[in-house]
């Protein structure tokens, strides 16, 4: 098995974020994480899997038409 653990500290820094963001995102169980004891380990996957949920496509002319009920 082939999983890659990383502690708050190198999640913050593989999303280029602030370490305090993905404490919160852990507190808010926004993201999934393991816990080991007293210490969280998040999965590079779940990482992966919460930015892309972010993803937010560019507005087009072609997708307002479409919105619309238009032709392109």
């Amino acid at each position: 098995m082939d999983h890659k653990y990383l502690t708050v500290e190198e999640a913050a820094d593989y999303l280029n974020t602030s370490i305090r963001f993905v404490r919160r995102l852990i507190s808010e169980r926004r993201i999934a994480f393991h816990k080991a004891g007293a210490h969280v380990r998040l999965a590079i996957a779940d990482l992966e899997g919460f930015m892309q949920a972010g993803r937010v496509e560019p507005i087009t002319r072609a997708s307002v038409l479409k919105d619309l009920g238009r032709v392109a």
